[in-house]
């Protein structure tokens, strides 16, 4: 019975392009990885903010074991009761108890049972709670009952992230960033066993402003007026990472990029 799973984890999924790519790559992602888990963050997967059950079905019918959210969870009024549906997808730890939805999940496959939690930074983004003081409540609501932990940390400064890499170093499998949209550097496994990226980056068209038409999103930047933005069709790329869980608990062994283009049928062009 394996105990050092391989999970897959793909960064915010943007819009029906991104949506695409995910499901147009996966397939052989899985061929060469072999995951035993594939966590996804679908926050921006509808149009590009938000996500409806619609959509979250879909990534879960593909094989998707744990969807992952961030500060555009409730973009979509009808995601409020799916969340509190008992599936496994997850909005930021650290939002009020009061908002729908729940900040971790454990799934279990090949006998190996990984905990998935979710933050919010607390900087420039809307949290109810300190993001370092809730993880602390949930690992501690997990000890026992998880072999692994992978943490989405979902903020805005690279600070924070790197910062929550360092304080969960040895306490979790894995930190991996997102909200910003562009891969970083700097994975590693740190000192303490925790395997670690600033941010996972996006899967969603590269040719874009962070998934934004550029021409749309260069107009609001010189003009300083309103913009209606939509998702852009150039360039599609998955960004992801895979990590290398080890025997030991609450360890990995390595990290390593997945930065892969992506060329839809002509068939598929223009669809939504």
């Amino acid at each position: 019975m394996p105990t050092a799973p391989t999970i897959l984890f793909v960064g915010d999924v943007v819009g029906g392009l991104g949506r695409r790519t995910l499901l147009g790559l996966l397939p052989a992602l899985r061929e060469r990885h072999a995951p035993d888990f594939v966590v996804v963050n679908g926050e921006n997967i509808a149009g590009g903010l938000g996500i409806t059950p619609k959509l979250a079905d879909e990534l879960f019918a593909a094989g998707v074991d744990v969807i992952t959210l961030g500060n555009h969870t409730y973009r979509r009024q009808e995601i409020g009761p799916y969340l509190d549906s008992g599936k496994p997808i997850v909005r930021p730890a650290n939002y009020l108890s009061t908002q729908p939805g729940r900040g971790f999940v454990v799934v279990e496959k090949h006998g190996v049972r990984l905990g998935v939690v979710n933050l919010s930074g607390n900087i420039h983004l809307r949290a109810g709670r300190v993001a370092f003081l809730e993880i602390d409540a949930v690992l501690a609501e997990l000890e026992g009952k998880v072999d692994h932990v992978l943490v989405d940390m979902h903020a805005e400064l690279t600070s924070e992230k790197v910062a929550m890499g360092w304080y969960l170093d040895g306490r979790v499998t894995a930190v991996v960033g997102t909200h910003t949209h562009v891969p970083t550097a700097d994975l590693r496994v740190l000192p303490g066993g925790t395997a670690y990226i600033t941010d996972v980056g996006m899967t969603g068209p590269r040719g874009g402003v962070l998934g934004v038409k550029k021409e749309q999103s260069i107009s609001s930047l010189r003009t300083h007026m309103n913009v209606r933005f939509e998702t852009s069709e150039d360039d599609p790329w998955l960004n992801g990472v895979v990590i290398r869980g080890s025997e030991q608990p609450l360890r990995a062994e390595a990290i390593e990029q997945v930065l892969e283009p992506w060329q839809p049928a002509p068939s598929a062009a223009g669809r939504s």
